[in-house]
């Protein structure tokens, strides 16, 4: 199909022709003079092959002609007004899609207030939120698939990303309801040495990974694994059956599962972290728009010990 070649003005001094019915209110209304008016309708008549209005001493009438492209035109006009005022607002940073990656155990503590925040002050922005751990965000981020991603323990270094602290959380025991310990208010790291532990995969999440037997090695033991779980509720799932006994975010005790003890890590001051992370070479304004939602709402504290 031949895509017509129609200047803007000829289609809308055409239209505003066909609402007037009358050159001379058309050419004020346009803020031109009759003779530009009439130039560019012949024109325009010239494209189409066929007169659009006749003119007659007593007026002007849309012709056959004219009365079937008068509803195409105004289609044309009000489409590009649309996509105009789209574009500015997406280049504003008020509309478009902003694409998330949020760690699971995050949806308890840091992602609900900052999406309400966020929604709040950008309603018209499509949010598409995927459940997805640290290494695979990471690994998002690089290939475009997120924009940006919340997540504990990031690198130190990784190029071409960015991270900001959101918060810093402590560490709690996750224990079977059962087990010893659990009668205490607060438990040392070294007390778990004899216990098995479960555990997500290093692979998942490495820096959290680390950061958790870390905290055994510093008390002088190497936690001895029976099972890994890609999620924290199935973490503590496990430890409920009695496999085990784990270390997490303090977050995690908001999951109030039945037959699991969640406790304070006491005198250890040992916190994990949670950071924003983002393209350096991102262009896309929405972006910065989050993490001013980050700055002003950076999530319920989690310092608080756990009972």
């Amino acid at each position: 199909m031949e895509r017509p070649q129609l200047p803007l003005q000829q289609l809308h001094a055409f239209v505003v022709l066909a609402e007037e019915l009358h050159f001379g209110h058309a050419a004020a209304r346009l803020g031109i003079t009759q003779p530009p008016l009439s130039q560019q309708i012949r024109r325009l008549e010239d494209t189409v092959g066929h007169a659009l209005f006749t003119r007659a001493p007593s007026g002007v009438k849309l012709t056959p002609a004219g009365r079937e492209l008068l509803p195409a035109a105004r289609q044309a006009l009000t489409g590009l007004a649309d996509g105009l005022a789209a574009a500015r607002a997406v280049g504003d940073g008020v509309a478009g899609r902003l694409r998330i990656g949020f760690a699971a155990s995050l949806a308890l503590t840091v992602l609900p207030g900052l999406l309400r925040t966020f929604r709040e002050r950008f309603p018209d922005v499509r949010l598409d939120i995927n459940e997805m751990t640290t290494a695979p965000q990471i690994a998002a981020m690089h290939e475009g698939a997120i924009d940006v991603g919340l997540l504990r323990e990031p690198p130190a270094v990784e190029p071409g990303l960015a991270f900001r602290t959101v918060l810093t959380e402590p560490f709690v025991a996750v224990l079977p309801s059962g087990h010893p310990l659990a009668a205490q208010r607060t438990v040392r790291v070294a007390q778990l040495a004899d216990s098995p532990f479960v555990l997500l995969p290093r692979e998942v999440g490495p820096g959290l990974y680390d950061r958790i037997t870390g905290l055994c090695a510093e008390s002088g033991f190497a936690p001895r694994f029976t099972q890994h779980a890609v999620e924290w509720q199935t973490v503590c799932a496990l430890v409920a059956t009695g496999l085990g006994v784990s270390l997490a975010p303090a977050g995690i005790r908001r999951l109030r599962l039945r037959g699991v003890a969640f406790r304070g890590i006491g005198p250890d001051a040992a916190r994990t972290r949670v950071a924003v992370a983002w393209r350096q070479d991102d262009s896309n304004p929405l972006v910065d728009r989050l993490l001013e939602a980050v700055d002003q709402d950076p999530g319920p504290g989690t310092g608080k010990p756990a009972c």
